[in-house]
């Protein structure tokens, strides 16, 4: 069943995009991790524009991420007080991102650009992701108890000011490098077209050592705010948000997300995290082979509305 899209100027099977919605809704859920990095390569090979693509993915995760943190919030698996400093940095980070975003679209820099920053991101977080879960379960596998840190101990960042305690993550920490995490990931979810959870959730575990399942649910909860704030801001500053595009991927969103999270509550914590670095890792080999691969037409023909 075919509809148009108006935005991306061209129709869809909506049962696919449906589907698409259902899938990579379940897997924010299950991993905390917005999702888009999956939708925003996955509708620009369908043949969405990315420009489109890039804006309108935003409001899918943001109704994806609602449903997901709901249901770790309901378990009280989200530090509220760990959210709401990321997004006093990630909410600058959105509005950078947005504006840098409108910069490399009138450069006509966008689409290369999208493509090799997948393809960094991706493949350096999905390694360090993959190699840190493998080596905890073999730790497991061997009965070899898991390596702390020694009392006293700290990384740099522990001697910054600005202390806050946060009980439900159970840390201690200087609010100046989980705002700088904010920042980054607000931006980067911005000019990509994705949730930012991919680089989040391994910063609050590895970084700040949160536990696992607060990471993804407080991730959940960052990612519904700053994707809420990149559609308005898409719409108003560069008007490539398709609203039946979005529609379509929100309803099948929100009903993935929660079997997803279910499913990641009743996975073990070193498992979840690498299936996430390889989920991660195959999606930065795909965006790489199609950037080498050469295109079946060497010219295209673009109304110039589309770009101004």
């Amino acid at each position: 069943m075919p509809i148009y899209l108006p935005i991306a100027e061209l129709p869809v099977n909506i049962f696919l995009i449906l589907g698409l919605g259902l899938a990579i809704g379940f897997i924010s859920g299950m991993f905390g991790i917005g999702g888009g990095f999956l939708m925003t390569p996955l509708l620009i090979l369908l043949g969405i524009p990315p420009a489109v693509a890039v804006a309108s993915v935003p409001s899918h995760m943001a109704a994806a991420s609602f449903s997901g943190a709901y249901s770790y919030g309901r378990k009280r698996l989200l530090d509220m007080g760990l959210g709401l400093v990321l997004l006093s940095g990630a909410m600058l980070g959105t509005a950078s991102g947005v504006w840098f975003f409108a910069l490399l679209r009138r450069a006509g820099q966008l689409d290369l650009f999208i493509a090799l920053a997948y393809i960094i991101l991706l493949s350096v977080v999905g390694a360090l992701t993959t190699a840190e879960s493998v080596r905890a379960i073999a730790r497991a596998w061997r009965g070899t108890p898991p390596i702390l840190r020694r009392p006293g101990t700290h990384a740099w960042f522990h001697g910054l000011p600005l202390k806050l305690r946060f009980r439900q993550s159970r840390i201690y920490v200087s609010a100046i490098p989980i705002m700088m995490i904010g920042f980054v990931a607000g931006f980067i979810g911005a000019v990509m077209g994705v949730g930012g959870g991919f680089l989040l959730v391994p910063a609050l575990i590895y970084l700040m050592r949160v536990p696992t399942t607060v990471a993804v649910g407080t991730s959940l909860f960052l990612t519904l705010v700053t994707m809420l704030v990149a559609t308005v801001l898409h719409a108003v500053e560069n008007r490539t948000v398709d609203a039946m595009l979005a529609l379509v991927l929100m309803t099948g969103g929100v009903f993935g997300a929660q079997f997803g999270a279910r499913a990641g509550l009743a996975i073990r914590a070193e498992q979840l995290r690498l299936l996430l670095g390889l989920i991660i890792i195959a999606v930065g080999v795909r965006v790489a082979a199609d950037l080498v691969n050469p295109p079946a037409e060497l010219f295209s023909v673009v109304s110039k509305e589309i770009w101004e």
